[in-house]
């Protein structure tokens, strides 16, 4: 076993540091308060090719794997998770999806302009009353021959308003079940495709989340992604490689709110030493130290097994749990060794500790990632 990165993979954590301490720092705290993400910067990930690290060249992605894929989320997620989501959605859930599961038509149209930055993606899975459980879908497709009439409601859509490409997951027959759901892509600006306000959030509040509504929504037939009633596989599958992207996330915050524990524990002083020389502080930092570096190995596994094309279901499933788990308890912990400082927007942790809780839900519940776990524990 070899756990060393590549030369390329240390110049592509290079890169992702870099843009992350230079041109995401700077206004990270006031994109929180104002709760909005600039364009610019979107613009500037495409250029740098992190929007669409996986995908071939020839569809204008950068043709990396899911490791250099992980170690960007990681990257910018120890500075700004607003960021890092609108990169692990493009990226998991819409390219992914178009590049795996399109033809080479919708791919021409919507991938290369998704992979290079120039637009930007979103995916509608979610509804009111039906979050992971993608078979209770109450979004509906009606076949009209030549073109889907789509009605119904998204909620909790990252990018939502703001992407121009979506993908949406419909049911076109509730008597198939599984077999009777269909992807399909949605542009911005169809007649009936509305967008709702701006959901107010806890944590990533640079990252816009929308409910989207669907009021006899056209689409063409040709907008269908994949075979009629493939919609439920292209789901399932899409998330298992989505839940690699939110487990570096959660990696990065947690990793991030350790390195600023970490140096606050060497500056601040009490009973005549700094704090990191008192045992209290120093057995948190071990633990979190240790913690970190289990969550990035099943992190780095999972994303090896999606390049290595071994089912990734598992152990995307696992890195998502444990990293997830790690990123809010040892937020948490950021904020207590910083004691009052830890409580203010100026030292970052309460914010890292405010987006350590979404890695939790989005992508699948911890419970929904014990699931998979358990069906792949029983079926070996």
């Amino acid at each position: 076993m070899n756990f060393s990165l590549t030369e390329e993979h240390l110049m592509i954590r290079d890169a992702a540091r870099d843009f992350a301490q230079t041109e995401l720092l700077p206004g990270v705290i006031e994109r929180d308060n104002t709760q909005t993400f600039p364009d610019s910067l979107v613009r500037k990930m495409g250029e740098l090719g992190f929007l669409g690290v996986m995908v071939d060249p020839k569809y204008g992605g950068s043709g990396m794997d899911a490791i250099s894929y992980a170690i960007i989320m990681e990257e910018l997620s120890k500075i700004d998770a607003s960021a890092s989501v609108i990169v692990s959605v493009n990226n998991s859930l819409v390219c992914y999806g178009l590049e795996a599961y399109a033809n080479e038509e919708q791919k021409q149209k919507y991938l290369t302009k998704l992979a290079s930055g120039q637009s930007v993606g979103a995916f509608c899975l979610s509804e009111p009353e039906a979050g992971s459980d993608a078979t209770s879908q109450r979004t509906t497709a009606i076949d009209k021959g030549d073109h889907y009439l789509i009605n119904g409601t998204k909620n909790w859509i990252t990018s939502g308003g703001r992407a121009d490409v979506y993908i949406v997951i419909a049911q076109t027959d509730k008597h198939k079940g599984s077999h009777g759901i269909n992807a399909f892509i949605l542009e911005k600006g169809m007649p009936g495709f509305d967008i709702g306000p701006k959901e107010d959030k806890l944590g990533i509040r640079g990252s816009d989340t929308h409910t989207l509504q669907f009021n006899d929504v056209k689409v063409p037939k040709e907008n269908r992604i994949g075979d009629d009633g493939s919609g439920f596989r292209f789901a399932m599958k899409t998330l298992s490689g989505g839940r690699i992207g939110i487990a570096a996330q959660a990696l990065g915050i947690a990793a991030g709110a350790y390195e600023l524990a970490l140096k606050y524990s060497k500056e601040r002083k009490a009973f005549g030493t700094e704090i990191c020389n008192h045992q209290a502080i120093a057995f948190k930092l071990a633990d979190m130290h240790t913690e970190i570096e289990a969550a990035r190995m099943l992190v780095m596994r999972a994303a090896w097994d999606k390049d290595q094309g071994y089912n990734y279901d598992m152990s995307s499933a696992m890195a998502k749990l444990y990293a997830s788990k790690v990123a809010m308890e040892h937020t948490v912990e950021a904020v207590q060794i910083h004691g009052g400082n830890g409580f203010v927007k100026e030292y970052h942790v309460e914010r890292l500790m405010r987006d350590a809780k979404i890695t939790q839900i989005y992508e699948g519940t911890s419970e929904i990632q014990k699931i998979v776990i358990s069906r792949g524990i029983i079926k070996e």
